[in-house]
């Protein structure tokens, strides 16, 4: 997914520059309602975990390989606006030290694995986890398809910024389907992780886990009905 130097033009690297450079700015405002002094260190381990995962491929079939894109699984554990600035960090660190997506295409890569990703995956596991029972299985379900659906749009997302602004002979008909079907598989893999991961961690530690909130309130429904039913 990390979109290399010169594979879009310059205005819509620009555009998407801007974009990302805003949505960065909104989320360190943002973020502070997210952190406190038992939150922010997950928020390191976190980004840092990521850049790691990412650094490892899985393969996905006909010579192809994926790996973690972290974007929903960042979000869950640690909010939305913490998790786009996250990704951001990870992906900069990328670009500049191991030339893992362009510079120029940063705010590009920002914006596919920072927003499209985190918004969709978050979004979507907000969405369910209000129709689904209220249990670690709806909490992991929930997650996993939030996790698996934001990979596949971020990859078309790409595509359309392709058809938008691509400098490469290639149609855009033959990106899109090449895009949409690896990454339907690369998102079974991120599904998997991602509820892997959560699980593990809402195990250890589900006070720590920002879209574990509901599960919290319910557990202490359960254990406690006194401290939280009205008299």
């Amino acid at each position: 997914m990390h979109v290399p130097d010169g594979f879009l033009d310059a205005p819509t690297s620009a555009a998407t520059g801007v974009l990302a450079a805003g949505t960065v700015a909104l989320a360190l405002r943002k973020a502070r309602e997210e952190l406190d002094e038992r939150t922010a260190p997950l928020a390191g381990l976190t980004a840092a975990f990521v850049f790691a995962v990412q650094m490892m491929n899985f393969p996905v079939g006909a010579g192809t390989s994926g790996h973690l894109m972290g974007g929903a699984l960042t979000a869950v554990l640690v909010g939305p606006w913490t998790a786009v600035l996250c990704m951001t960090v990870v992906l900069l660190v990328q670009a500049v030290l191991f030339a893992d997506g362009g510079l120029t295409a940063l705010g590009t890569n920002v914006t596919l694995m920072g927003l499209v990703a985190v918004g969709v995956g978050y979004g979507l596991f907000r969405l369910l986890v209000a129709v689904l029972p209220r249990n670690r299985t709806g909490f992991l379900t929930a997650a996993g398809v939030g996790a698996f659906a934001s990979v596949p749009v971020a990859a078309l997302t790409f595509v359309l910024l392709f058809a938008a602004g691509g400098v490469a002979d290639i149609p855009v008909g033959t990106v899109a389907a090449t895009m949409g079907g690896i990454h339907v598989l690369i998102g079974l893999g991120e599904a998997a992780i991602t509820v892997v991961v959560l699980g593990a961690v809402l195990a250890a530690r589900p006070d720590l886990v920002h879209g574990a909130a509901h599960l919290r309130s319910a557990d202490a429904l359960l254990r406690r009905p006194e401290a939280v039913l009205p008299r």
